[in-house]
């Protein structure tokens, strides 16, 4: 038990994991300011921006291979 009470002091003391755990509320909070510029949906946002250029791509690769 005495042991267990060192380790637990050590871990608290420890702190590399505040720092990651810092590192993904940054990364949750740009994943989440990205999804609110662009928007999720496929008719909207990034979502329709992919769409067109994939649609594009399509047509010349067509046209190329007609």
């Amino acid at each position: 038990m005495r042991n267990f009470l060192t380790e637990m002091k050590t871990l608290a003391k420890d702190q590399h994991g505040v720092v990651s755990f810092e590192y993904v509320i940054v990364a949750a909070c740009i994943v989440a300011a990205v999804t609110v510029a662009f928007g999720t949906g496929a008719t909207t946002g990034i979502g329709k921006a992919l769409a067109d250029a994939i649609a594009a791509i399509a047509v010349k690769v067509a046209s190329v291979t007609a």
